[in-house]
Parts: structure tokens; sequence; C-alpha cells
């Protein structure tokens, strides 16, 4: 038997296919009794989001609108993302949830201010993902001051006024990258890592974990300079075929920041070989269909991800909670959640 659809649901309510998609989605205000009559006619018919339903409809809980301002909707990761704590938002337990989730193609310093800025207008508390930069910090400052606390996600800011950290322990993604990329490569030979940007703070200490466990562990590998993409695809893209001409005897390439896709793309067009033909042990930042392909094809051999679901969870909890407490919003909370582990053998 074929699943119930929201056409089925309006159907068996008696009210319209828009009235069904407000009642699910929390947009503009629903009478009670035709709220009810949809919960109803879900709980009927076996409807999938019969649960979500009920918690939309809970009066003793208040409502909240969360405010999620993510990198670009182009990147995979960031569209996984912003499925999660939309999934997230709608099913906490303790709100009764609106996510706003906005995209940003412009990451320049001033831009990302600005929307940081308009976002909290509309937010109870709000959720970025940005790179450190003074005109950052002062958009924090500001929207302390109105009482919005601002929570970093998946890359820590320096403010002082932020709310909090959400996402990994960047240091020790650094140096789980290094022991595999040291312990896979068939000796000791130059090594390469990719960051979208310094200013980000979690592929900064990404890149010092890996060097210290190089510097410790591995002090043969030569690690030459770091190659910056600026999250582009193109830029990863044309840096990775020049990194292989410049570095015929390169054996390990860390990508830790954006552009994971255009770096994807040179390697397969070598074979994820270098100039001398010797296979080059690849690690790359979260599951994608990407990063899968690569994994599959024998190009990467380890992708170290965010548990998106869990980062979701956590990161609203966080900010429902410092957006009800006032007292709160000062004292700094840093949630650390442990990294999940992708080799080919596990896809």
């Amino acid at each position: 038997m074929a699943r119930p659809t929201m056409a089925d649901l309006a159907r068996t309510a008696g009210v319209s296919f828009s009235t069904v998609d407000r009642v699910l989605n929390g947009r503009n205000p629903v009478r009670p009794e035709t709220a009810q009559r949809v919960l109803e006619a879900a709980e009927q018919i076996g409807f999938y989001a019969t649960g979500l339903l009920r918690q939309r409809l809970r009066t003793d809980v208040p409502e909240r609108t969360l405010g999620f301002l993510l990198q670009q909707r182009s990147t995979a990761f960031y569209r996984n993302i912003g499925e999660a704590v939309t999934a997230a938002t709608r099913a906490s337990s303790t709100i009764r949830g609106r996510p706003i989730v906005e995209f940003m193609d412009d990451l320049t310093p001033g831009a990302v201010a600005d929307r940081l800025e308009r976002l909290g207008d509309k937010a109870d508390a709000v959720a970025v993902v940005a790179a450190d930069h003074p005109l950052v910090s002062r958009a924090l400052d500001q929207l302390h001051a109105k009482g919005v606390p601002v929570v970093a996600l998946v890359s820590d800011l320096t403010a002082e006024t932020r709310t909090g950290y959400v996402g990994l322990d960047n240091r020790k993604v650094g140096r789980t990258a290094g022991w595999f990329v040291t312990g896979l490569a068939g000796g000791p030979g130059k090594v390469a890592i990719f960051v979208g940007s310094h200013r980000y703070l979690c592929q900064e200490t990404c890149e010092s974990g890996f060097r210290s466990y190089l510097r410790e562990n591995a002090p043969a590998f030569e690690l030459i300079e770091p190659i910056t993409t600026l999250e582009s695809e193109h830029y990863a893209y044309e840096n990775t075929l020049d990194l292989l001409k410049r570095c015929p005897d390169l054996v390990g390439l860390y990508v830790a920041g954006g552009g994971a896709e255009g770096v994807l793309r040179a390697l397969t067009e070598n074979g994820g070989r270098n100039r001398t033909g010797n296979h080059i042990v690849t690690v790359c930042l979260d599951l994608t269909d990407h990063t899968r392909t690569g994994l599959i094809g024998g190009v990467v051999q380890a992708v170290i991800s965010h548990p998106l679901e869990l980062l979701a969870n956590r990161a609203v909890d966080l900010m429902v909670r410092h957006a009800a407490q006032a007292e709160e919003r000062d004292q700094l909370s840093q949630v650390i959640v442990p990294f999940d582990i992708f080799t080919p053998e596990s896809v």
C-alpha cells in the first residue's frame, strides 16, 4: 500500500493542500479547530509526519524562530547541514520551532556581517558558519546587545560575545588525518594540505593538528606550504593540477577546507596517482556524494565527517537554552561532537 501523501491528508481532513502545508511547516496561523482536524485525519490514515503534527499543535511550549546562516548552497556539505538543522528545529520537543536557513554566496566579511545582523532581526537565536574577522565580531557584539544569542557552528569564532561553539575537536581531526596519510603511504615523501582560508578557525586548527602529528610521529615526511582554495571548486581544481606538476613525488594530500570537489576531479583525471605513477593517499572532510564517489573509486582513502544529525540537535538545544535564559548568554558553551570516519570498505 502506498504511503499516504499530503494530498491524501488534505482530502481526508476536508481542507486545502496549502492548509496542510501551513500546519506542517508552521507557516502563518491556522485556526486551532482546523489544525486539530488535520491531526485527527493524519492519525486516521497513518500519515508519516503525524508525530511532527502533534508537536506543531502543542501549546505548552514556546514558539521560537531559529536562524541558520550557512555557506554556499552549491556546496553539498552546507545543503546537508541545512536539511539537518531544519529537521532538528522542527522536531525539538522544547519549542514549537520555526527554522530560517539562509545560504551565502558572497563570503566577504562585510557581506557576512550584514547578513548576520539582518537574520538576527528575524530570529530568537542564530547559528553561523563564518570566517573569523573583526567585522563579523562586531556583528556578534551588536546582536548580543539586542539579546540575540549567536552560536558558532562548525568553525569557532573569537568574538567574546558569541554564545558558544558546536562542532568537532579540530586538532584531533588534523592529527587523525596525519595518522591516515603517513600510515597508508608507501614511504616518506612530500605531503600537501588544502585549506579554504586560514580565517576559518576550524581549518587553521586542523592544519595545526596535522603538522603536529607529522612533526611528532613522521618527521621524514615533508609538509609543503598550505594551498588555499578560497572555498572554490574552480581554484581547488586548478591548484591541484599545479600541485601535481610541481611535486611529481607527492605521496599524501589532506583536504581540510572547501573545494574538495575540484581536488577530487583533478585527482580522478590522474587516476589518483602522482607523476611517478605512485598512488597519492588522500584524506577529505565530510561525506558527500563527491567524497563517497572518491572512496568507492579508490581516489580517497578516508573521510573524516561531521555527524550532521547530532551536530544539528546539539546546536538547536544550545540555541533554545540561551534564547530562553538571558543569564546564560554571557556564559560561553562549547559543545564538541565526535567525528565519524569512513573508508572505502565502510560506505
